[in-house]
């Protein structure tokens, strides 16, 4: 059964933006922090940008002012609005969600979706 599901990856130019979706099931996302993961080949996977069911949000240094995580309750889709885009940021990019401690499955990946940032 498929928990998370991401969409938006593509290819763009260097400059241009990207919005990456990641639908999930309702009892997951109505009480898990939700994540956005970046990998690319040969390195390790590194949290982008996090936001709590309060809203909290994190950014990794390296995206901070250009890119924007947003949750949409209704829809229970986390978003990722991805602007002024760089090949450093080409990567396989993974939603990930975290239920908090107690909770049985804890945690949850997505598929990945990959985005590709030409110069």
């Amino acid at each position: 059964q498929v928990q998370l599901v991401e969409s938006g990856g593509g290819l763009v130019q260097a400059g241009g933006s990207l919005r990456l979706s990641c639908a999930a099931s309702a009892s997951i996302f109505s009480i898990s922090t939700m994540c956005w993961y970046r990998q690319a080949p040969g390195r390790l996977r590194e949290l982008v940008a996090s936001m709590t069911t309060t809203d909290s949000t994190y950014y990794t240094d390296s995206v901070k002012g250009r890119f924007t995580i947003s949750r949409d309750n209704a829809k229970n889709t986390v978003y990722l609005q991805m602007n002024s885009l760089k090949p450093e940021d080409t990567s396989a990019y993974y939603c990930y969600a975290d239920r908090g401690l107690g909770s049985a499955p804890r945690t949850y990946w997505g598929q990945g979706t990959q985005v590709t940032v030409s110069s």
